[in-house]
């Protein structure tokens, strides 16, 4: 599956699946789970994670589903650098949930999220999805701009995960209509 450099310009992204155990996969997903649990640690206890929290958090939400049959990870790059990831995992034969969604904040502001969202709509297509589906929560601002802007909408619960606050879905149109 080859998936998204836009063609016939000099756009430094460059967006493909990759190997979730791979060394520049782990650090991507380590800067990711980093970010959004200081994140949470700031707004709700007012101090950035120890390294004992982050440690016990990484272990305790593995992302080894993110590679086939039960899915698919994609890492992005910027001017040939590590720079972004997205996990898709497979719910059942027509819908997929997005997971794991992180641009490095040195690179944001880029064009990596719009990239990196259509690629997970190809990948999604490519997995026979007709529907993604994705929890976050309410303090993830960014990201949930960054949603609603590629065209997902607020539904009802389908999880009942720790921190889910909020849930999304989009529809995907078939590439062939």
């Amino acid at each position: 599956m080859t998936i998204s450099t836009q063609r016939g310009t000099s756009e430094p992204w460059a967006i493909g699946p990759a190997d979730v155990g791979s060394a520049e996969a782990l650090a991507l997903l380590r800067d990711y789970y980093v970010d959004v649990a200081n994140s949470y640690y700031r707004l709700h206890l007012g101090r950035e994670g120890t390294p004992e929290e982050i440690e016990t958090g990484l272990a305790d939400s593995p992302s080894d589903d993110l590679a086939p049959p039960t899915g698919v990870f994609l890492l992005g790059r910027y001017a040939g650098q590590p720079a972004a990831c997205a996990g898709l995992r497979v719910v059942d034969a027509a819908t997929v949930e997005l997971t794991r969604v992180y641009v490095r904040p040195e690179r944001r502001g880029t064009g990596g999220g719009p990239r990196l969202m259509a690629s997970i709509d190809e990948a999604a297509r490519t997995l026979g999805a007709g529907r993604i589906v994705l929890d976050t929560r309410l303090d993830l601002v960014e990201a949930r701009a960054l949603y609603a802007r590629c065209g997902y909408r607020e539904i009802p619960a389908y999880s009942e995960r720790p921190y889910a606050e909020i849930w999304y879905a989009k529809d995907l149109v078939r590439a062939d209509r």
